[in-house]
């Protein structure tokens, strides 16, 4: 049986995490990449490939969608649901860390 994408179930991976994360405010695509790599101090660095793959079906999920604008550029924003989506994954990630913590202080 094969696995479902998380783009489908929502468990995204960590590109997909860190695109909506940049998105709480409305980026263009290349605003994306400058913010993530400012923000995690150059530990993240999505290549354009990657970038607007994940945009492509961040939005085909329904989690973002494209501004209307004057601009060439495409600018996305999240919405409810992505906003959600988004939640649930920072929420999931809180308490794999938590068990993490708790074992290796176990150790």
């Amino acid at each position: 049986m094969a696995r479902r994408s998380g783009f489908d179930t929502g468990e995204l991976a960590d590109a997909a995490m860190h695109v909506l994360l940049a998105l709480v405010s409305p980026r263009h695509g290349y605003a994306v990449t400058q913010f993530l790599e400012e923000r995690s101090g150059g530990e993240i660095a999505l290549g354009p490939a990657s970038l607007y793959t994940t945009l492509k079906k961040l939005s085909a999920a329904g989690f973002i969608e494209e501004l209307d604008g004057e601009d060439s550029r495409r600018t996305y924003q999240l919405t409810p649901v992505g906003r959600d989506v988004l939640a649930r994954n920072i929420e999931r990630r809180r308490s794999l860390l938590a068990m993490a913590d708790q074992i290796m202080e176990e150790a």
